[in-house]
């Protein structure tokens, strides 16, 4: 027999609607999606770069030490022609006749969207791209194993068809000089920083 104190597992208390209780547990759960979905979107992100990054890696020439303007600009152009036997199979099979509307017109209009964007931007701003042209940034990118935590170890570097009709090699030259002193004073600056914390 029990004693009279215990009756058992307590119900658990319904919360009113509109008590300042069910409004904190709705805030909570709407910060949680919003938690959760920006985890999925940055998991996505990194995931999109990743493959392009690996994807850049298959294309270099164990050989070379040193990419100039214009290599890093014809690997951009072969990047952007990676979907063109894809598109071919659909038009083929689109071709066939006796065929109703169209197949896989969905990955086709995703495919030349992304073809679109990214040849604007590589003719605009700049396509990014891992910094092949400085030697070190090569070097990081070269050891790169595809473990996206590493992401951020690699430089970037925007490239643009551009400046590339206009700049002569000496100018190009001259750029990446430039590069790899800014490269020092940051390695540097780093170091000072780390004797300063350090003392």
């Amino acid at each position: 027999m029990k004693p009279k104190g215990q009756k058992g597992k307590a119900a658990e208390k319904v919360v009113h609607p509109y008590s300042r209780k069910a409004a904190y547990l709705a805030r909570e759960e709407i910060r949680l999606k919003k938690k959760d979905r920006q985890r999925n979107d940055k998991a996505t992100r990194l995931n999109s770069i990743g493959e392009k990054l690996s994807w850049f890696q298959e294309q270099l020439d164990p050989e070379k030490t040193a990419y100039t303007r214009k290599d890093a600009c014809d690997i951009i152009e072969r990047h952007l022609q990676r979907f063109d036997s894809e598109l071919e199979q659909i038009e083929l099979m689109n071709g066939i006749k006796g065929r109703q509307g169209r197949l896989h017109g969905a990955r086709e209009a995703v495919i030349k969207q992304t073809i679109e964007r990214e040849r604007a931007q590589y003719e605009g701003i700049g396509f990014e791209i891992p910094d092949i042209i400085n030697a070190k940034h090569l070097k990081t990118f070269r050891e790169w194993t595809g473990d996206l935590k590493k992401l951020p170890n690699i430089k970037l570097r925007k490239v643009s068809k551009k400046g590339l009709d206009t700049k002569t090699e000496e100018e190009e030259k001259q750029d990446i000089e430039n590069d790899d002193e800014e490269d020092l004073d940051e390695e540097q600056l780093d170091e000072n920083v780390l004797m300063s914390d350090s003392n």
